[in-house]
């Protein structure tokens, strides 16, 4: 990893940029959903104090990108919000954010990693292929963009 980028913990300082950042891809390709809103318009209430985690990317000090981890259930955590923006794009910072967020995964007792995204965001599911994610049945979703859900056994990944 080049020196010029650093993978650290959220914290309020970089609020904006987790909003900004998301905003930016979303808008791009989606829509912004009531749902983003409440997550991205407040991620300390609504992902790391019900146990999740967020990780910011910087390149020169500057925030570039970000990755989520938000706690489900006991052992069970959804990947989320992964965003880095198209001028740090190509430094491999989703792989470094994602390969992070599962090893926080893994510290936080997570047993399975599960993520839903939308089919014509190709690039991003090579990434997740990547790390090992494989596709599931899609159940509903909150999101309406998302057509795709995949998983990551870690029991599995482990044995």
């Amino acid at each position: 990893m080049p020196s010029s980028i650093q993978i650290v913990d959220f914290n309020p300082f970089y609020a904006k940029a987790f909003y900004d950042l998301n905003h930016e891809w979303i808008s791009r390709y989606f829509v912004m959903e009531e749902a983003d809103e409440k997550s991205l318009g407040d991620p300390q209430n609504y992902i790391i104090n019900k146990g999740g985690h967020i990780l910011m990317a910087l390149f020169h000090g500057e925030p570039v990108g970000t990755c989520a981890l938000l706690k489900e259930e006991d052992g069970v955590y959804e990947m989320a919000k992964m965003a880095v923006t198209p001028r740090a794009q190509g430094l491999h910072i989703g792989r470094l954010l994602g390969e992070r967020i599962i090893e926080r995964g893994k510290k936080a007792g997570a047993r399975r990693i599960f993520l839903v995204s939308n089919r014509r965001l190709t690039t991003a599911l090579s990434l997740y292929t990547r790390l090992g994610f494989v596709e599931v049945p899609m159940p509903p979703s909150i999101y309406e963009r998302a057509d795709i859900k995949m998983e990551l056994d870690l029991e599995k990944a482990e044995s």
